[in-house]
């Protein structure tokens, strides 16, 4: 079992920059997936970004290009750096842990049953 802490969220102008970390209590955190989810209200929670245990990544269409998933093993820490943040990134993001996903897995990823508790981001003038 692993437990999740998401931090880092908070209110940013519209084109700004903001780094999520999601901290990992678990002594096996380097055979993870890790992934960043967000949910807007009103909305249902989508995936924004992905890496395997063997630093394989993936973006939601919306966010290549600006947005950056990264992990340090050393720490049990993965970061989301978001930067040219639009209004339409508000949400509150989450992090999702699943040990089940191979190495270099380059598929689709399903969620797990080990979430953080999320922070919330919001974009706005």
């Amino acid at each position: 079992q692993v437990q999740l802490v998401e931090s880092g969220g908070g209110l940013v102008q519209p084109g700004g920059s903001l780094t999520l970390s999601c901290a990992a209590s678990t002594s096996t955190f380097d055979i993870y997936a890790m992934a960043w989810y967000r949910q807007a209200p009103g909305k249902q929670r989508e995936l924004v970004a992905t890496i395997t245990s063997g630093g394989v990544t993936r973006y939601a269409d919306s966010v290549k290009g600006r947005f950056t998933i990264s992990r340090d093993n050393a720490k049990n820490t993965v970061a989301l750096q978001m930067n040219g943040l639009k209004p339409e990134d508000t949400a509150v993001y989450y992090c999702n842990a699943n040990p089940g996903v191979s190495r270099y897995y380059s598929g689709p990823y399903y969620p797990s049953q080990y979430w953080g508790q999320g922070t919330q981001v919001t974009v706005s003038s």
